[in-house]
């Protein structure tokens, strides 16, 4: 029986190497619409051989525990120094970002948002990350139900795996 081989990283994936494992860390999400809340996060960039990382992330309520969100999709580099980001929601809505990506910092801006009949109204999403060794930080600002880019989320992930 042979053995799988990992393949090496695709060398157009290099600006987004920092990103591969998993993390894990809380934030604080806010929202004019909703009461502020603390939560649990966790974060896996995939390198799955091929030019694009795949991602998964999932956050529980800090406090008890319940599942709030989570997000699958994918990253790729088609151009140096730029990301294209693929996203699916389970509340129905698909984002699609781009953006730079620039030493330790990627600065995103929804190009495309949509949603299921029954999908909450998003309009735009702005992500901004900023990587420091094992330590993530991210900011979301989010326009949905007729608001304007509004800060929602903010929390600080180290890398566990």
């Amino acid at each position: 029986m042979l053995a799988c081989v990992p393949a090496p990283m695709n060398e157009n994936l290099a600006p987004l190497a920092a990103l591969i494992g998993t993390w894990s860390g809380r934030g604080h999400g806010q929202y004019p619409t909703i009461e502020p809340f603390d939560y649990e996060e966790h974060v896996t960039f995939t390198d799955v051989g091929r030019p694009f990382l795949a991602y998964t992330q999932r956050t529980s309520h800090l406090e008890d525990g319940r599942p709030l969100h989570s997000e699958v999709g994918y990253w790729r580099l088609p151009r140096p120094g730029w990301v294209e980001v693929v996203l699916a929601h389970p509340t129905g809505v698909a984002e699609v970002t781009e953006g730079e990506v620039s030493g330790s910092a990627i600065r995103l801006r929804s190009t495309s948002v949509t949603g299921t009949g029954t999908a909450k109204e998003v309009t735009a999403l702005e992500r901004d990350f900023d990587i420091s060794a094992d330590r993530l930080r991210y900011s979301v600002r989010m326009a949905a139900v007729g608001l304007p880019l509004t800060h929602h989320l903010a929390a600080e992930l180290h890398r566990v795996g």
